[in-house]
């Protein structure tokens, strides 16, 4: 199901709860809502939703990428500054980001997976995961 894009501050910076088994409806109401805001973005946390849960969706390439409590475990020793934009505000604003990253995370199955990321498809995982740490970019 699409669901409404919170743009509250008050709900936004707000750190998000592990998710379990039985959040998979947020998951899927999440990739549902990405999908639908696809010309517009790449990435969607669960708290842009509503759900304070550690789920996030994110694009990469054609496909999507929904992950369940994902942990950046590391990261590149190179950054570089950025300017990013959100649904949950107007306009864009500076923030660093890590060129490379592993994210240990659980899949749509919740299945323990960990993986490395690099460029753009990481550079959203963070924006994404901030979110869940309820930073607002």
């Amino acid at each position: 199901m699409v669901r409404d894009i919170v743009k509250d501050c008050l709900v936004l910076s707000q750190k998000s709860a592990d998710a379990d088994k039985n959040d998979m409806r947020i998951a899927k109401d999440l990739l549902d809502t990405l999908t639908a805001h696809s010309e517009e973005c790449v990435g969607m946390a669960a708290n842009m939703i509503g759900e304070l849960k550690r789920i996030i969706a994110v694009q990469a390439g054609k496909d999507y990428l929904v992950m369940i409590n994902p942990v950046i475990t590391d990261k590149s020793a190179k950054s570089y500054e950025t300017q990013e934009g959100c649904l949950c505000h107007i306009g864009q604003r500076s923030c660093t980001r890590y060129e490379s990253i592993t994210v240990e995370y659980r899949d749509k199955k919740f299945k323990k997976k960990k993986q490395n990321f690099s460029g753009f498809t990481a550079q959203i995982i963070q924006h994404e995961i901030d979110h869940c740490n309820g930073i607002i970019i």
